[in-house]
C-alpha cells in the first residue's frame, strides 16, 4: 500500500456536498457575528468553522462513524 493511501484519510464527502457545507458555514459565521452577542457568536462561529473544515478537507468523522464512503468510479 502506498504512503498516500495510508497517511491520509479517504474522502467521504462528495464534491457537491462539500460546496454546500462551505456556503452554509460561511453564512452561519456571518450571521453569528452580526446577529448574536459575543459569547454565543464566538461559539457558533467556531462550530461553523469546524463544519467548513469538513468541506475543505472532504473528510467527515461523523460520516465515517456510520460507515459512509464515496463510490469508486
Amino acid at each position: 500500500m502506498s504512503f498516500s493511501k495510508t497517511a491520509f484519510y479517504a474522502k467521504n464527502v462528495p464534491n457537491g456536498e462539500r460546496a454546500v457545507r462551505l456556503l452554509l458555514s460561511i453564512g452561519a459565521i456571518a450571521a453569528a457575528l452580526i446577529f448574536l452577542s459575543p459569547p454565543w457568536s464566538l461559539d457558533l462561529a467556531a462550530s461553523a468553522l469546524g463544519f467548513s473544515l469538513t468541506g475543505i478537507i472532504g473528510y467527515c468523522p461523523a460520516c465515517a462513524l456510520v460507515g459512509r464512503r464515496l463510490e469508486k468510479r
